[in-house]
């Protein structure tokens, strides 16, 4: 079969993407991906072929995703949604719509593969009458009752004062989508397609809707639309992740410093995990992303600071990962069954530290957010052992999540 694979440089959401894509290639399969410019390396690597948005705004170089990134986040929260919503989300439904439509009259497929946050993807997959899989590459974000809104990093309520909360919440979200319609709207009428209620009918609408992650790490609702499957995480390493020497020296327990993919403000926080890390009988791996330069962030002796690294060789041999929480790299430290140390820096990040909370995988729930005070362990390691691989580790984790953990065939 051929597949258009439409998505946006979101950072994080990438890597699980072009996952997907590179096991549909290994399986016979024809995959374009149509992305911005920065995508294009990766889409390669994953023997996919590949075309840039041309309509549809788009970064062209880390450079620019980095400045974009930092003047949506310096914003308070209500702004960073509006920028959002104008900038990816609504907004530019149309040129989104134009450009899949196109792409498709150019070189035909038999089904696409739609980015769901994205309005303008979906309305150009369903404009085009072919089979639609819109991709969520974290958690289920619909809301519905029983379920904490997608990004509070709430629990799940127990009582009548947390439905209320849960309520409440839910429908200011839910007005706030609706601002977006109008723009959504007119790419719809544009092709014939019924305008849509709120956001959530665009996925009513698809084939199917694809939830990468682990069932059994979410908080599902009571019911699921009919269309829907949790079809388990990708854990395969990207390939900016390399294959090269990353091993620091010494003999102690080994931690795995991961941050965010993409530019969150994240070196200062990197830099006093560094500082902590100094004094402990440990040795560590701290992995900057595109977006830091290693030389951003001093290293002591113990703590060997790369670019990348690949996290699924390291997390064979590691005893715990400190990280931003992250969807990618919590369910990779959890299907390995290494303890996570929690440092939530914003979007769906508070949402999955609750999850790792729940599953008893890390700690401590009293850490602050992207606060390690210099000097201070951010993690806890006996000074007697040492790591000796996966078969010496505990691994309550990967007996939570069973057998889907993996990506499905």
């Amino acid at each position: 079969m051929r597949f258009l694979l439409a998505t946006i440089d979101g950072g994080g959401t990438v890597p699980p993407e072009l996952g997907l894509a590179s096991r549909l290639v290994r399986r016979g399969h024809a995959v374009r991906v149509l992305a911005d410019p920065t995508v294009e390396p990766g889409a390669h690597a994953a023997r996919c072929a590949f075309s840039p948005w041309r309509r549809a705004p788009h970064v062209r170089s880390l450079e620019e995703q980095t400045a974009l990134i930092a003047d949506m986040e310096r914003r308070n929260v209500f702004r960073q949604f509006v920028f959002a919503r104008d900038r990816f989300i609504c907004g530019p439904a149309k040129e989104f719509a134009a450009d899949v439509v196109e792409t498709v009259r150019e070189d035909p497929v038999d089904a696409v593969l739609g980015e769901a946050a994205i309005a303008g993807i979906l309305v150009g997959a369903q404009a085009t009458r072919l089979p639609v899989a819109a991709l969520i590459p974290n958690i289920y974000v619909r809301p519905a009752p029983g379920r904490p809104p997608f990004g509070t990093g709430w629990t799940p309520a127990r009582g009548r004062v947390g439905r209320i909360r849960d309520a409440v919440a839910t429908e200011a979200i839910r007005r706030l989508l609706a601002t977006g319609l109008p723009a959504v709207n007119t790419a719809c009428r544009a092709y014939h397609l019924p305008p849509a209620g709120d956001l959530y009918e665009l996925l009513d609408r698809c084939t199917c809707v694809l939830v990468m992650t682990s069932p059994s790490f979410d908080f599902l609702p009571a019911t699921l639309p009919s269309n829907v499957r949790y079809v388990g995480p990708q854990l395969d390493d990207p390939p900016w992740a390399g294959r090269g020497d990353w091993r620091p020296g010494g003999t102690g327990p080994l931690v795995l410093v991961a941050m965010s993919s993409a530019f969150q403000d994240q070196a200062e926080a990197l830099r006093r995990i560094a500082a902590a890390l100094r004094p402990l009988p440990v040795r560590a791996v701290l992995t900057t992303g595109p977006a830091i330069p290693p030389q951003d962030v001093p290293a002591p002796p113990n703590v060997r600071v790369l670019r990348a690294a690949p996290h699924s060789e390291v997390l064979a041999e590691a005893d715990a990962v400190v990280t931003h929480a992250g969807h990618g790299t919590v369910l990779k430290a959890l299907a390995a069954g290494v303890p996570v140390v929690c440092m939530p820096l914003g979007r769906d990040q508070k949402d999955n530290t609750t999850r790792v909370l729940r599953l008893g995988a890390g700690g401590p729930k009293r850490s602050k957010p992207a606060r390690v005070p210099p000097g201070r362990p951010p993690v806890r390691c006996d000074p007697g052992r040492r790591s000796q691989g996966a078969a010496r580790r505990r691994r309550p984790s990967r007996a939570a999540f069973g057998p889907s953990v993996t990506a499905p065939p």
